[in-house]
This record gives structure tokens, sequence and C-alpha cells, in this order.
């Protein structure tokens, strides 16, 4: 019987000792789960059951189980790069089916999708306003074309264009201009100007000049105002002069400075220009502006256009929305990051690679989005490090190997009472 209780060591002995080893080997590779093996004593039984003075017949290898604790994080700053801060796993697709990893190494394919090894990082993709789809996954695409110009009105008609903002502050201590009518090129017709860049359809770079002329204050109390003419210069150096609705454009401000703002914002009409893009409306709000003591300012400018521009950069949040960063300035979401978590990890079945499949065991792979339930947050430039402690894998060995020095010293024993048997005469 001791050799049956010898050989069953060895092999549970050699067995723990593949796990080791086996971890050992992965103790660099990216989001591997280290695993141990795992025993359990075997009793002869009969119809009657095990006898209370009977031994057993040696040990057996229940499972090579997998940890799945989390492993360490490694910054990289490589944008491509992603971790998973809790029990998630990413979702993959080829044309075998679906696997789930740890391994956040991915690179964009010539076709512009995320992948890893070939396969495909799934998630949801985003409507034309950037609106995250969450129906079924898809995968996940970088769009590297690029990014289309935005009309500085929105491509809208004027009623619902996207107007140009001023926050100013004009001069309340300025006197009327002592000549007249105005003209852009004489800078004593006016009392202050300023300059800001819009965008046709196109994207051409329109430079809108604007021109502030006081003409006193009346009343009692007192109003002020000041009449706005505006003039459009194209890439080119081809002025337009705007012609507003009702004309002449005014603004006008109480004794306070503060400037009357149940007028609309002015209606400076459409530009059409010789560059073939689409008619501009043009609308100019100058809600906040001021008419202080003090010298003219450019407190604020704002308009919506913006030229076409190249993706500079890619950057995943930690609830796995992926935005493209352009050279404008400009970001577009691309799409979100699925992670999936399982009932039973240690049931996924490994099929090398940093891949697991669902079983029987595992459960079924239940999707959400990272920072919901207990999948984790991702995060960024970083990877997840092995989670083999290397000290302990060590230690484990000597003990696994003194393990098989024993049971194979249990044979030579067994042997050893054998030879004297048979010597008996």
């Amino acid at each position: 019987m001791a050799f049956q209780h010898g050989l069953a060591g060895i092999n549970a002995a050699n067995n723990q000792l593949g796990a080791i080893g086996n971890n050992i080997a992965n103790a660099s590779t990216v989001g591997y789960k280290g695993s141990r093996a795992e025993f359990a004593d075997m009793f002869a039984a009969n119809f009657y059951g095990v006898a209370a003075t009977q031994n057993g017949i040696g040990v057996s290898t229940t499972a090579i189980a997998q940890q799945f604790k989390q492993g360490g994080v490694t910054t990289t700053g490589n944008q491509l790069d992603l971790a998973i801060s809790g029990n998630g796993f990413f979702v993959m697709q080829n044309a075998n089916g679906t696997a789930y990893t740890r391994n956040g190494q991915f690179q964009i394919n010539r076709e512009g999708y995320i992948n890893n090894n070939g396969d495909y990082l799934m998630g949801w993709g985003v409507d034309e306003n950037g609106n995250v789809l969450k129906g079924a996954m898809s995968r996940l695409k970088v769009d590297t074309s690029l990014l289309a110009p935005r009309a500085s009105d929105g491509g809208k008609v004027w009623a619902d264009a996207d107007p140009v903002k001023f926050g100013l502050n004009l001069d309340s201590r300025s006197t009327v201009p002592s000549k007249t009518p105005f003209a852009a090129n004489d800078p004593k017709t006016y009392n202050s100007t300023t300059s800001t860049q819009i965008y046709d359809s196109l994207g051409n770079p329109l430079t809108l000049s604007t021109y502030y002329v006081y003409k006193g204050a009346s009343g009692t109390p007192s109003v002020a105002s000041w009449d706005v003419h505006a003039e459009i210069t194209d890439p080119n150096g081809i002025k337009t002069t705007l012609t507003p609705t009702p004309s002449p454009a005014k603004l006008t401000f109480d004794n306070l400075g503060n400037m009357d703002t149940s007028a609309p914002p002015l209606d400076f009409g459409s530009y059409s220009g010789s560059l073939g893009a689409a008619s501009l409306a043009i609308k100019l709000d100058f809600t906040g502006t001021t008419q202080y003591g003090t010298e003219f300012a450019v407190n604020s400018t704002t308009q919506q256009g913006y030229a076409p521009s190249v993706m500079t950069n890619l950057q995943f949040a930690k609830d796995g929305t992926v935005t493209a960063r352009y050279s404008n300035g400009q970001s577009k979401t691309l799409g979100q990051v699925a992670l999936a978590n399982f009932a039973n990890q240690q049931g996924l079945q490994p099929i090398g690679g940093n891949r697991w499949i669902e079983s029987y065991t595992s459960g079924n792979a239940v999707i959400n989005k990272p920072g919901s339930t207990n999948v984790g947050l991702i995060q960024s430039q970083a990877l997840e490090d092995s989670n083999v402690d290397m000290t302990g894998e060590l230690v484990n060995m000597i003990t696994a190997q003194r393990y098989y020095q024993a049971n194979a010293q249990t044979i030579k024993v067994e042997d050893a009472l054998m030879q004297t048997l048979i010597s008996l005469r």
C-alpha cells in the first residue's frame, strides 16, 4: 500500500511544482492570475463504508485553482494601455467568439479598431451627437479621419443661429467722434474696435471686426447709446461690410452702466464671401457688456465654430469613455469600454494568450460600464501586473521539493521492506 501512497504523493508534488513553475514563468505577464494546486486525501470504500482502522490510499489533485486577487498597477505613459482596478474583465471578440482578459495592452489596427493580439475590444458606440448607445456591444473604433469643420452659426438660419458673444466694457468717458459717417479705415469715425476669428461651413478662418461709435446720452434719467458696425475679412484679405437690420445696430446703457438686455442679439444678416462656403448668419450677442468709467476692454469673446483638424490624442476616462482630442482643441466621444464579471471567476476556463472563456461553472458574463456594480474602474496609461508573489512562490517551490523527496523516501523504504520479506526463507 505504501507504494501507492508514495506514488500519489509524488504525483501531487509534481502537480504543485507545475503550478509553481507556471506562476514563476508568468511573473512578468501583464494581467496574469496565479494558480495553486489543491489536494484531497483518498480512501477506498466498500459497501459498508470505510473502516475505522483503514489507512487512506494517498492524495489526489482536486484542482489547479486560479487566484483572481488584484495585481499591482504600473504606469506606462502609453495612451492605449489600460488597467482595471476591480473585478471586471475586458470583453474581446475574434472569429472564434468572445473571450475575456485583464491584459490591457491595446493597439489600433490599420482599420482603426482597438485590439489586443488581433482580438477586438468590445464596448458601446455613440450616436451622431456623441451620446453613448447602451444597446448591443460593438467593436470600438477610433476614427482617425479629419474632424469636419463647424460653421460659427452652427449651420442654422439666423433665428436659430449660434451667436458670436462679446463681453466688453465701453468707456463711459467717451465723446462723440469728430468725423461722420463711419468708415472702418478712419479711426476718427469710431471710439473703439476689436476683432475675433470665426469660421464658415468649409472651416475657412474669417476675421470679424466690430466697431463702436459713441452717440451720446439723453433723457432723464440719461440713456447712453452706441452704434455697432461690423466687417469680415476673408483669408485672401477681401473685406465685406455687414449691413445690420435695423440699421444702425445699437447698444444702450442706463446711468449705472448696465446694458439694456430687453433687445434681441444684433442681426447683421448673412455673409457669403467668395470661398464657396454656405452663407453664414451673423448674430452678435453683447449680454454682459457694461459702460463704466474705465478704458475699453474685451473681457470675453466666444463662438462655436472651428476649422477641420487632425486627432492628436486619445483619452480613456475612469468610466471607460473613449474621447478623441483634436489639434484645434475640440474633443469627440468615440465610445465606452464595457467590462464583464462572473458569479464564479474561478470557474472561468483559461485558453492561453491571457484569455478566459465562460463556462457552466463560471456562470454567464454580466456586462456593465466601468464604475458600476463591482466591475471596477479603468486607469489609463497603466497596466495591471501579474499577481504572482515571487518570494512566496520560491518558498513554495522549496516546500514542494521536500514533499517530493519525502514521498520518494516512502517508496524507497517500502521497497527495502519488500526486499527483506523476499529474502526470508
